[in-house]
């Protein structure tokens, strides 16, 4: 994905359960977010010379181009409270499965330009989704306290993708290719906890 868009973030949301056997297992989506597009071909049919795109009344345009995508997955793994101040803190390893989608976002407001609106638009957004597969390994705080919980470690992401358009109107090529895409990075977060009961139960955020 870094060849396509480049260095990008995102940011989730998740709801987990933790038992007790420190099995640990839940949901979890997150919006993905970049603001570099690499794509050969895009909308040159479009551009004249110097790389602008005119509007409806001749003038150039100002249009921003970026990377948009969010992924879900169900998540399943376990806590090994080896390291940590107490028995629900230690090396969180889980994976997932679910969906993953992702497409360049081209916004316009200050030009009309009737090629890149309605249904149109859909013809150079290169909108792609399919199954998709997680991992996370990394080090889960709970204080004794119960005030400052967070984990931070390392994540990665694979998608079996597709492209879900019949044609680019740029390239006169096909939508359809079967794509590969890979991610990593560092994911870092605050929990919130819901207790079932006061000791020896289950942990949620």
């Amino acid at each position: 994905m870094v060849d396509r868009f480049g260095n990008s973030h995102n940011i989730g949301l998740g709801f987990h359960i933790k038992a007790k056997t420190n099995w640990y297992y839940g949901i979890q989506g997150s919006y993905e977010f970049g603001s570099t597009v690499i794509e050969p071909g895009l909308m040159q049919n479009l551009t004249i010379e110097g790389g602008y795109i005119m509007d409806i009344q001749g003038q150039l345009s100002k249009i921003s181009i970026q990377q948009r995508g969010f992924m879900v997955t169900l998540d399943g793994g376990r806590l090994f409270p080896i390291i940590g101040p107490n028995k629900n803190s230690g090396i969180l390893a889980y994976g997932g499965i679910g969906f993953m989608q992702h497409k360049i976002r081209i916004e316009h407001q200050e030009n009309e330009i009737p090629q890149l609106e309605g249904e149109y638009l859909k013809g150079y957004d290169r909108l792609s989704n399919g199954l998709a597969f997680h991992q996370f390994i990394g080090y889960y705080h709970m204080s004794n306290n119960r005030l400052v919980n967070f984990f931070v470690g390392i994540e990665a992401w694979q998608g079996l993708t597709q492209g879900r358009r019949p044609q680019y109107f740029d390239t006169q090529q096909p939508g359809n290719a079967k794509r590969f895409d890979a991610l990593g990075g560092i994911r870092a977060g605050w929990t919130l906890h819901l207790y079932k009961r006061l000791s020896n139960g289950f942990y949620y955020y």
